[in-house]
């Protein structure tokens, strides 16, 4: 039975058939893109405005950028950091975490770089592009340990090449051993949670139809409908940290009456 459709307030039946689906499955792979940060407070690119709002995406995100003017960059990435680490997880990211405490097998698969996952108690997580509090060199990746003497300009690593966050940025491949342990994880689940993500950006946008194609049941969350719609077997239509406590709480229910059944 599918149920993806977009009309009207996700009712307690379309939680109930998905929530079913969830605490049967003996591997999810969740999929998260900016929607669920963007619910924290977490700007996008997009929605960037003001001091750097003025600057283009290929001038702060790119390794060109980056050598051009490392200072305005590194300062960018810096403002976004300390961003990042004033906002909390929401509700829906406490609900994955406490899903991957319940379910025999969990993975989070995250576009985002901003580590609300990790610091809303989840332990397996695949960052594809990174994390906004990690360091490394530019020349050989080399990792770096943030310092309170760090100002506003990259430091220097022990190599002598600049350091810059640890992010993939535009015109970078994602880094080999994340990229290959989310497609073969995504191989080996039954099912996939996709949570706020537009399906556009590529390789995470191909999970979901990975999923489908070794017949994983996949389920959307998202505000309104993605490109990765069409694929889902169950939609449900709003807010992740709306719908995935909702569903997190249907989900105890079932374990629940099957362990006491």
């Amino acid at each position: 039975m599918t149920y993806n459709t977009d009309t009207g307030k996700v009712d307690d039946d379309r939680i109930e058939l998905a929530a079913g689906r969830i605490a049967r499955s003996r591997y999810t792979v969740v999929s998260t893109g900016a929607g669920i940060s963007r619910e924290s407070g977490i700007p996008t690119f997009r929605d960037l405005d003001g001091l750097w709002g003025k600057y283009r995406p290929e001038e702060l995100a790119t390794r060109e950028g980056f050598i051009a003017n490392p200072g305005l960059v590194w300062r960018w990435y810096r403002e976004r950091l300390a961003t990042a680490r004033a906002h909390e997880p929401n509700p829906g990211h406490y609900a994955l975490a406490e899903l991957e405490r319940l379910l025999p097998r969990f993975l989070i698969v995250t576009q985002n770089i901003d580590n609300l996952h990790l610091r809303a108690g989840n332990k397996e997580v695949v960052e594809l592009h990174g994390n906004i509090s990690r360091y490394r060199c530019l020349e050989y990746s080399h990792p770096a340990e943030p310092s309170d003497e760090w100002g506003d300009e990259p430091p220097l690593c022990h190599c002598g090449s600049l350091i810059r966050p640890d992010v993939v940025w535009f015109g970078e491949s994602l880094h080999e051993i994340e990229l290959e342990c989310a497609f073969r994880e995504t191989q080996k689940c039954d099912l996939m949670l996709v949570v706020g993500t537009s399906g556009l950006v590529q390789p995470a946008a191909n999970l979901p139809v990975l999923a489908k194609q070794v017949g994983a049941v996949v389920i959307e969350v998202n505000p309104s409908r993605s490109e990765l719609t069409p694929l889902a077997d169950i939609f449900l239509m709003g807010p992740a940290g709306e719908i995935l406590p909702r569903l997190l709480d249907k989900v105890k229910e079932f374990l629940d009456e099957d362990s006491t059944g």
